[in-house]
């Protein structure tokens, strides 16, 4: 089957649910996974052939089915890392590069210090850390066991070494006796009233558990959080977060009232809060 004829069938089959740029971008990261023919190869070469359609073919399926391609081929890139991915993790997002680059500037690299991130998922922000900061000691939580496992191999794909463990920051004492410099978290936030902006990509796929607070309680791992680094941080210490777009004011509330200094509110690309800092005075 000629690729072209195969791109012709994405839009066929796609166009009433993507735009064109999208069906596009689908079409050339599967080609590029299933056989190992890039774009550039195909625009030199428009009447490339393929014999095994399947698995492509599969995906197709999946797609329309609104299943993101990240799960369908197993992994996405992330700070310029390749990260497996599937059902139990959420997909890393750019706005997530943007607090792992914010704590990468911030901090000191030419000491030892010690990182935690509660709630790491795929592992994509303790890995990015790992990978980029040399004399860092990198920790990480997550509740799911499930996510765990995915993070475990993502820090052996990228060569890191990361300490994971399994807790509940709900309820945790398993660290009582860690300090760190440096505590950074992406919890859920995304409040129950605020699913219907959500695409069925993300609404249907991605874990809930990782994703959604209940509407009444919006702030609920961000105080649970912020309590435990009051306790665990070091003096001058930091305290990281990813925020909902909405909180920016009661997140620098929070802060206030418990007495963290220094606090930065910044906007990610698209000009919306979210991310906050705070040091512990």
């Amino acid at each position: 089957m000629k690729l072209k004829d195969l791109q012709y069938k994405f839009h066929e089959v796609l166009g009433t649910d993507y735009g064109k740029e999208e069906v596009d971008s689908f079409f050339f990261m599967l080609i590029d996974f299933y056989f190992n023919v890039s774009r550039i190869q195909l625009a030199m070469d428009s009447d490339f052939q393929v014999k095994d359609t399947e698995k492509i073919l599969e995906a197709l399926v999946l797609l329309k089915q609104q299943k993101p391609i990240q799960y369908i081929i197993g992994e996405t890139e992330f700070y310029g890392l390749t990260f497996k991915v599937n059902e139990h993790v959420l997909i890393p997002r750019p706005e997530t590069e943007e607090l792992v680059e914010c704590v990468i500037k911030q901090t000191d690299n030419n000491s030892t210090i010690n990182i935690l991130d509660i709630g790491t998922g795929s592992g994509c922000i303790a890995i990015s850390l790992a990978k980029n900061l040399e004399l860092v000691k990198v920790y990480a939580l997550d509740i799911s066991e499930d996510a765990l496992v995915v993070a475990r191999r993502n820090a052996e794909l990228n060569g890191v070494d990361v300490t994971f463990f399994k807790a509940n920051i709900l309820n945790t004492d398993v660290i009582e006796d860690l300090k760190f410099d440096v505590i950074v978290s992406n919890p859920p936030y995304v409040r129950e009233k605020e699913k219907l902006q959500m695409k069925p990509n993300v609404l249907e796929h991605e874990p809930h558990l990782a994703l959604f607070v209940k509407d009444e309680n919006p702030l609920l791992f961000y105080k649970a959080i912020t309590d435990f680094a009051k306790v665990n941080l070091k003096e001058k210490g930091k305290l990281y977060f990813e925020i909902n777009e909405y909180l920016g004011q009661s997140m620098i509330a929070l802060l206030n009232d418990n007495n963290f200094k220094n606090i930065e509110l910044k906007q990610d690309i698209f000009k919306k809060d979210r991310m906050i800092k705070g040091d512990k005075i």
